[in-house]
């Protein structure tokens, strides 16, 4: 069987601007809350050296308390726990996560927190840890759009009449590694390097204290980079083949775009594209258009209930150039849409954290694993069409049309471009 792991370097899959797979893994999609947050916390339980977690929103509801005391309890027995929140995301839980979980003694650490009114005046606040990624004594990975959040609850809204829709994945394998290295690089850099700190005092007790301080310096690297040649090609690998992929500000810019692009190139039958917040640049747009002139079935599944107006609005204002090309487009009604995902073809799937818009492709940290199996896929791509059964379908009809919509496409178009030049990010858009 050929060895997944194509190179020695841990972090080789950083250094490619493209997604790295390794075969021999376990992907189990999971819907929702209701059946991450048992899986997940079940693990916890069994933790017995360490877990790390990064989120978005981590709330102090049902599902918030029963993280928690997860958490709380694999740090009394002894597991190191480190947890890494946004500082906007979860500002207001967080004086009720500091109560809890350092008194417990777990390691949380905050992303950019929110201090006062100076903080919204710096253009990089609008860049935001918003990866949902867990793992448990690096054998066992969560990675998906879930926040630490119940279903039928929305900060902005209260109470919700029906669980929102939304995806993850539990994955065993070879891409734990590269996930758990994201999740403990975020957590070192909202630490501000507590943790390496922590190491180098333990290098120093250590009876080998060169071999560890040239250990932790190489894990710190990024790492040199990796000859094509040393990447063995995708059919080579065992199934089930799957590749992490992050969107960063340093060497993974574009990765998780660049993922999707490909696959949509190379699509031959479909591309089923499901993401609440939809505002994607020239080049994905152009992908999309050219797929569905080639007889690929196109369709894209966005909110119909949007929880927020403007970005609904950003949306709609794409309709007609993609209508215009062959691209259906359904709105989902049920419930509020936080799911993102893709199928591609019969073989081709990922769920992540990453949105198709500006915030998500150009600002914030993002997580996504990408699965090429046609099982997985299957069980995804019935899990769209579901939900494209439960929505309406836009028609070319009710496209707004004259004065009226044209100034509404400049003006989100005007405030797109601005909200790029504040975030410090120009030219793709």
């Amino acid at each position: 069987m050929p060895d997944p792991r194509p190179h020695e370097d841990p972090l080789h899959w950083y250094s490619l601007p493209r997604a790295l797979f390794t075969g021999g893994n376990e992907v189990e999609l999971l819907r929702g809350g209701d059946m991450l947050f048992p899986a997940m916390c079940e693990a916890i339980g069994r933790a017995m050296h360490e877990v790390w977690l990064a989120t978005y929103i981590f709330h102090d509801d049902s599902a918030g308390q029963c993280v928690m005391e997860a958490l709380e309890a694999a740090a009394r027995r002894g597991v190191r726990v480190r947890v890494v929140v946004d500082g906007f995301g979860s500002a207001a839980a967080l004086p009720v996560l500091r109560q809890r979980l350092e008194s417990a003694g777990v390691g949380l650490v905050v992303y950019r927190p929110m201090a006062g009114w100076r903080s919204w005046m710096q253009p990089d606040q609008f860049r935001r840890l918003h990866q949902k990624l867990c793992v448990v004594d690096s054998g066992v990975g969560y990675v998906g759009g879930i926040n630490v959040l119940d279903d039928r609850h929305d900060l902005g809204h209260g109470t919700l009449d029906a669980p929102r829709l939304d995806f993850a994945v539990r994955v065993q394998g070879p891409v734990v590694l590269p996930i758990e290295h994201t999740v403990r690089a975020v957590w070192t850099r909202a630490a501000f390097g507590r943790d390496w700190r922590d190491e180098a005092m333990a290098a120093a007790r250590s009876p080998q204290p060169v071999q560890r301080v040239r250990e932790i310096v190489r894990r710190m690297r990024l790492g040199p980079p990796v000859r094509a040649s040393a990447v063995p090609p995708l059919h080579s690998l065992p199934p089930v083949r799957a590749a992490f992929v992050v969107r960063d500000n340093l060497r993974q810019r574009r990765a998780i775009e660049r993922a999707y692009i490909d696959a949509f190139r190379q699509a031959r039958e479909r591309i089923d594209l499901v993401s609440p917040y939809f505002y994607p640049g020239l080049q994905f747009r152009r992908t999309l258009r050219n797929a569905a002139r080639r007889g690929v079935k196109v369709r894209l599944l966005l909110q119909g209930r949007p929880d927020y107006r403007f970005a609904a609005l950003a949306a709609s204002v794409l309709y007609a150039e993609l209508l215009a090309q062959g691209v259906r487009i359904y709105e989902y009604m049920p419930a509020f849409l936080h799911a993102k995902v893709a199928v591609v073809d019969d073989h081709w799937a990922t769920v992540g954290s990453s949105n198709i818009d500006p915030l998500s492709l150009l600002l914030n940290l993002e997580a996504n694993v990408v699965v090429h199996d046609r099982a997985f896929a299957s069980g995804l791509a019935a899990q769209f069409d579901e939900a494209v059964a439960a929505s309406r379908e836009v028609t070319a009809p009710s496209v707004r049309r004259g004065v009226w919509a044209n100034v509404q496409r400049g003006f989100v178009a005007g405030c797109a471009r601005l909200y790029l030049r504040v975030g410090g990010i120009t030219g793709l858009y």
